[in-house]
């Protein structure tokens, strides 16, 4: 099972990825993924107690279309942004991971 490492941002409360240097990224696309992420974990434990990020937590991800994007809805929209306003969030900075936001499946739509 693949994952990438998420937590947000102490200053800001911000969602980041972990990238492969170990820093933290906004942008999904950046994140590094493992098939074990227990050293990525550990590594984010130093950077909880340097008061850099808070609840850092390993989240599966799949290739879709090339590129990786969250299994889960919830880390989907944590990684895209407001599902009712595409213009807002990652999503309207270019972000978003790729394969979420243009999902074959998923129609233009505004939730409610």
């Amino acid at each position: 099972m693949t994952q990438i490492v998420t937590a947000n941002r102490l200053i800001d409360g911000i969602v980041v990825f972990q990238d492969a240097s170990g820093g933290w990224s906004e942008d999904f696309a950046r994140a590094a993924a493992h098939e074990d992420a227990a050293a990525a974990l550990a590594r984010a434990g130093e950077d909880v107690a340097a008061s850099l990020i808070v609840d850092p937590y390993a989240i599966e991800v799949e290739l879709r279309n090339g590129h990786y994007a969250p299994k889960a809805l919830r880390e989907a929209i944590r990684a895209t942004g407001p599902t009712v306003r595409r213009d807002l969030g990652k999503q309207a900075e270019g972000l978003a991971p790729i394969a979420a936001a243009h999902a074959p499946t998923e129609k233009s739509h505004v939730s409610l």
